[in-house]
C-alpha cells in the first residue's frame, strides 16, 4: 500500500471515530463505526499486502481460488500457522488460496464488502460493525479461532494495586474497539466515570495505536495499557508489569477475540469452498494444540516473512500461553461484549440475531468427531 493509501486509510478511521455518540440518541448506524476499530482487537503487523501463494494441488473446488483475510498478529496464530503449514491450501486441493494482511478493521470489512477477499479473520468489534451497519447483509460469522491474549500492564512504580489504576493514563488501541470498550466496562464495574468520547474522567483514557504503545509507555505518556498480545509483552519487556489478565473477568476464562467471518454471498455460492477453510481451520487449531512449541515457532516465522522481523524469544514465549485456540467463537461473549458497548455509551443496542452460520463448521466438526458449537440464539433462521 503506498504512503497516500494508507494517508486516505487513516482518515477513513478517523473520520469514523469522530463526533459520533450515542448517548445523544444517534442512530446504531452512525454509532457503529466507532466499533470499527479491530486494530485493536487485532491489529498489529504490516500494511495490506499479498502474501506469496502455495501451488493448489488436486481436485478444484466450485471456486477457482478464495480470497483469506487476517492480522500478522499472534491472535490470528491459526491463520499464521495454518497458512505457513499449507494446512489450508491442503483442504483446498485444486482451489487456489490468496492471502492478503491488514493492520486494521476498517480495511479488512472493506475488502469484504467490495469483494476483495471472501474468507477473514477479525476482532468481534469489526464483525458486529459489520453486520449492523449493513443490517445483516453483508457478513456471517461463520467460526472461533481463538480466546484471550488481552492483559492489563502497568507501570509497576505508579501502579501496584488495581486501585491504583484510578487517576492514572492508560492506553487502548483505539476509540470503541475491542479493548478500549473492555477497558471501559472494567472502570464503570469499579464505580469510575469516564467520559466515553474524549476519555477523561477518574481515569484517563488514552487511544494509542498499538505499534507506538511501548515507546508511549518508555516517554512516560501513559502509564500503562489495556492491549492485546504481543503489544502487552512487548510493554513488560520495557519494564511493565501484568496486573489483570482480562480472560480472568469471563466465565471460564473465556472469550472470542478473533472471528472467521465470510460474505454471504461467497457463502451462498461456494459452501463447498467455505468448509474446506473451515476444516483447514480446525484441522490447523488441533495441530497447533498438540504442537505448541512446532506452533509457536510456525506463527513468528510468518510474521517475519510478512513483516521483516521475528519477535523476541521473550516477547513470543510471555504472550502465547495466554492465548486459547478455540473453533468455538463462543457466541455468548460476542452478545456480552456488545451490551458492554451499550453501556459504555458507545453503542445503541444492536440486534445480532443471524449472526451468526455454524452449520458449516458443526458439520466439519461432526466429521472429525468433535461435538458440535452453540451460536447463543443469534444463528440464522
Amino acid at each position: 500500500m503506498s504512503a497516500p493509501s494508507r494517508r486516505l486509510a487513516a482518515l477513513r478511521g478517523s473520520a469514523g471515530h469522530t463526533g459520533l455518540t450515542t448517548r445523544r440518541g444517534l442512530a446504531a448506524v452512525a454509532a457503529l463505526p466507532l466499533l470499527i476499530g479491530a486494530l485493536a482487537s487485532c491489529g498489529y503487523g504490516s500494511e495490506a499486502t499479498a502474501d506469496k501463494k502455495v501451488a493448489a494441488q488436486g481436485e478444484k473446488l466450485s471456486a477457482g481460488e478464495v480470497r483469506l483475510g487476517y492480522f500478522p498478529n499472534l491472535t490470528h496464530a491459526t491463520a499464521l500457522v495454518g497458512d505457513q503449514e499449507g494446512l489450508f491450501q491442503k483442504e483446498l486441493g485444486g482451489t487456489q488460496l490468496k492471502v492478503s494482511t491488514f493492520n486494521a478493521g476498517p480495511s479488512e470489512i472493506e475488502a469484504l464488502n467490495a469483494g476483495s477477499i471472501d474468507i477473514g479473520f477479525i476482532g468481534p468489534s469489526p464483525s458486529i460493525n459489520g453486520y449492523v451497519k449493513s443490517k445483516g447483509s453483508n457478513l456471517r460469522i461463520v467460526g472461533g479461532a481463538a480466546s484471550g491474549g488481552v492483559k492489563l500492564v502497568v507501570n509497576p512504580a505508579k501502579i501496584k494495586t488495581l486501585d491504583d489504576v484510578k487517576g492514572k493514563r492508560i492506553a487502548t488501541p483505539q476509540l470503541g474497539n475491542t479493548q478500549d470498550v473492555a477497558f471501559l466496562h472494567w472502570a464503570a464495574e469499579r464505580g469510575w466515570k469516564v467520559d466515553p468520547q474524549s476519555g477523561k474522567g477518574d481515569v484517563s483514557v488514552v487511544r494509542t495505536d498499538n505499534k507506538v504503545t511501548p515507546d508511549a509507555y518508555k516517554s512516560g505518556s501513559v502509564d500503562g495499557a489495556w492491549v492485546p498480545e504481543p503489544t502487552a509483552s512487548k510493554l513488560v519487556t520495557e519494564g511493565a508489569k501484568v496486573l489483570l489478565d482480562e480472560s480472568t473477568l469471563w466465565p471460564g476464562d473465556k472469550f472470542v477475540i478473533t472471528n472467521i467471518i465470510v460474505s454471504q454471498t461467497f457463502l451462498k455460492e461456494h459452501p463447498d469452498v467455505v468448509e474446506a477453510v473451515l476444516r483447514g481451520s480446525v484441522r490447523t487449531n488441533a495441530w497447533i494444540n498438540a504442537h505448541q512449541e512446532k506452533a509457536k515457532a510456525s506463527a513468528n516465522e510468518k510474521l517475519k516473512a510478512l513483516s521483516g522481523k521475528a519477535l523476541g524469544d521473550q516477547v513470543i514465549d510471555a504472550a502465547w500461553p495466554s492465548i486459547r485456540f478455540t473453533d468455538d467463537p463462543l457466541a455468548s461473549t460476542l452478545q456480552a461484549q456488545a451490551d458492554h458497548a451499550v453501556g459504555a455509551g458507545l453503542l445503541k443496542k444492536p440486534d445480532l440475531k443471524g449472526i451468526y452460520d455454524l452449520r458449516p463448521l458443526n458439520k466439519v466438526l461432526k466429521a472429525e468427531g468433535r461435538p458440535a458449537v452453540a451460536d447463543a440464539g443469534l444463528g440464522t433462521p
